[in-house]
């Protein structure tokens, strides 16, 4: 504690009690030189020399105009006292000196608050000290600064300092963030705080005689220990197929130098050149954060797939931190987990006039399934072999599947037109079961049609326009068993519907394949019109390796359903002689050779053929129509 003292100082008006209480000592003294008497509350003690002051730690100077006393804290002269609650440690120290009948007298008092500073845990360090430390003394006015710099007390509060003043006690704020204080890390089990703060205080007050006494204070207030914790934010967006933490709250004297992925330990120097990488971000409040990006398709994200189709991705890190500059390091913990949907995907698909179009967006996780038609995967080599067009890039898959191609099933045939279905499989990777399916019906319409169904049914939509004389109006369609006749007829064209074992539909064995074929006749004038030129063929091709039954009179199986054809030839001249055609006896095609045998599909002596080969086949057939011609 210091005390000075101007020279020009005048003594105070009058006098009070306490000032004859110090003259007594010095009226008794028998010698001139300067001597200290010190009073401790209300005891005067014993007057002592200068230098045994020093001795004490005591100080005492004489400047050019000025007289400064100086102590230590703590001294026995001294006493402590509260004011306003405020603990203030008091030194009241009396020089004089005897010039005969002269003597001389300096009053020396001083008074600084004892209070530490205490920390505020809404973000503050405060200081009080009694607004008036002195008795008949009364404040005008408050500086405050850091660092040894006094400010007016409207520019501190400037400065988020708050500055208050309760019963009688000033009391200064100031703010964690305040600018000149010092802040330093530490790690004790966790990473912790302290901030020092150097205060400047200056008090201004005055007595009767307006004679200004500056109380300045310097103090250095100190925070305990502080936990300074850094957090992790899961910032992941799934839709960008990516972890995205945040970890924020480093403080500018920590510093992170690595990163454990799942184990994996990444520098961060060397990040940025894989997938992963770290971003620093500097806060203006003096903090730092690092935003870490890791791909969920990178090899230490963990992946799991839950039986319920969901996609489980973990990333555990642990972040290596060090304080500088000691260098001395910590970590931070945390686990973000990413949960997707894994159901199987699903297309878009939209119908045209000549066929359906899929399309569908590629997922990382799409490897999970294969893409099948029927029961085979989709490949560019499938596509090729079946028309369809396919495009198949970073972004998305697209098949366009053009109508009549493998794959599609119809339905609701008439003449203005008819249903096709499409069906696209998902199928897991590893059992090549079916998880999912996409179906697509639209409708479509042609001018003619001819459907051969596994279950051995053609239905066909003919165009008889060249088959019907011009000016013959059509009274009846029908095929070869003239009792099968047309189930929708309109102008030129008719819908048939039939199985192929009836309507004297007659086979073909040639080439590996079984043909069913038929003929449309028009039935409608008894008179002869020779502008018809045209007759119309029905037929079926099934391959023969398909087939578990070739036919009988009540049952057929294929693997796949059969190729249609309606066949458009010219008349021959001899069927010109009548446009009614009336067949009488089954139609044959005499064999071309050996590997080509004929016979009717509704032969009532036909049952169960089996067909182990198609040479065999072929040798059971002749003995079969050996044996019709002898009955």
């Amino acid at each position: 504690m210091e005390v000075s003292v101007r020279s020009e100082v005048a003594c105070p008006a009058r006098t009070v009690k306490d000032d004859w209480s110090a003259l007594k000592p010095a009226h008794s003294s028998t010698t001139s030189d300067w001597q200290v008497t010190f009073q401790r509350n209300e005891e005067q003690l014993l007057p002592m020399a200068l230098s045994d002051a020093r001795k004490k730690g005591y100080a005492f100077g004489l400047t050019d105009g000025r007289l400064v006393f100086r102590t230590p804290y703590g001294q026995p002269e001294s006493f402590s006292t509260e004011v306003n609650g405020v603990s203030v440690e008091e030194v009241h120290a009396t020089l004089f000196s005897r010039q005969n009948w002269v003597v001389l007298m300096v009053d020396l008092v001083t008074a600084c608050s004892m209070y530490e500073g205490s920390y505020d845990d809404s973000g503050y360090m405060v200081w009080q000290t009694p607004e008036v430390p002195y008795r008949s003394l009364h404040g005008t006015q408050v500086n405050i600064g850091l660092n040894g710099e006094l400010v007016a007390q409207p520019v501190a509060e400037d400065r988020d300092i708050v500055v208050g003043n309760i019963n009688a006690t000033v009391q200064i704020s100031v703010p964690l963030t305040a600018e000149g204080g010092y802040r330093k890390s530490f790690v004790l089990g966790g990473l912790f705080e302290i901030y020092v703060f150097h205060l400047y205080l200056e008090q201004i007050l005055a007595d009767e005689d307006l004679v200004e006494t500056r109380v300045r204070f310097q103090r250095t207030l100190s925070t305990p220990l502080l936990p300074h914790p850094v957090f992790t934010k899961n910032q992941t967006v799934v839709d960008e197929l990516s972890f995205t933490v945040y970890l924020g709250d480093v403080p500018e004297d920590v510093e992170l130098v690595a990163v454990n992925l799942n184990g994996d330990k990444f520098t961060v120097e060397f990040m940025n050149t894989r997938s992963h990488g770290i971003t620093k971000v500097v806060h203006p409040n003096n903090t730092l954060g690092y935003i870490l990006k890791v791909p969920f398709d990178d090899p230490v994200v963990l992946l799991q797939f839950s039986d319920d189709a969901v996609l489980h991705y973990e990333l555990n890190i642990n972040y290596t931190l060090t304080i500088l500059p000691e260098n001395e390091p910590f970590y931070h913990l945390t686990t973000v987990m990413a949960v997707i949907d894994a159901s199987p995907p699903a297309f878009d698909a939209v119908c045209s006039n000549s066929g359906i179009s899929f399309s569908r967006d590629h997922r990382p996780y799409d490897s999970l399934w294969e893409i099948s038609i029927c029961s085979d995967l989709l490949t560019p080599e499938l596509a090729a072999k079946h028309g369809y067009i396919m495009s198949n890039d970073s972004q998305s898959l697209r098949l366009m599947v053009p109508l009549f191609s493998h794959g599609y099933k119809y339905n609701g045939v008439t003449l203005k037109g008819f249903y096709g279905t499409f069906k696209i499989l998902m199928r897991d990777h590893k059992t090549s079961e079916v998880e999912s399916s996409t179906i697509k019906r639209c409708p479509f319409s042609t001018n003619e049609l001819i459907l051969c169904s596994t279950l051995g049914r053609l239905t066909v939509v003919a165009d008889m326009s060249l088959a019907i004389p011009s000016r013959g109006l059509p009274a009846r369609f029908n095929l070869v068993d003239k009792f099968c006749g047309a189930r929708e007829k309109n102008g030129t064209r008719a819908l048939f519907s039939f199985p192929i074992n009836t309507c004297g539909t007659t086979i073909e064995l040639s080439m590996g394949n079984v043909i069913y074929q038929n003929e449309i006749f028009y039935n409608g004038s008894s008179e002869v019109h020779s502008d018809a030129v045209e007759r119309v063929m029905v037929q079926c091709t099934y391959p023969l390796a398909s087939l578990y039954r070739l036919f009988t009179t009540f049952r057929f199986e294929s693997d796949t359903a059969g190729i249609g054809s309606i066949i458009h030839t010219a008349r021959p001249i001899s069927d010109m002689q009548s446009l009614t055609i009336k067949p009488t006896a089954v139609l044959q095609t005499t064999p071309a050779g050996p590997a080509v045998s004929h016979m009717h599909a509704d032969d009532p002596s036909t049952r169960y053929i089996e067909v182990p080969s198609f040479h065999k086949l072929a040798s059971v057939l002749k003995r079969m129509r050996t044996r019709i011609q002898a009955q």
